[in-house]
């Protein structure tokens, strides 16, 4: 039971971060490329 718990928390943590990661890139390179359309 306990692993579930720890599992579950990892899988939150990593998610977060990706989330965290993946718009930091898009808002820096996506919008100097004019696809995330910021202009």
């Amino acid at each position: 039971m306990q692993d579930i718990i720890v599992y579950v928390l990892l899988i939150i943590a990593v998610a977060f971060l990706l989330r965290k990661f993946v718009f930091k890139k898009k808002g820096k390179g996506g919008c100097d490329n004019g696809n995330c359309g910021c202009g």
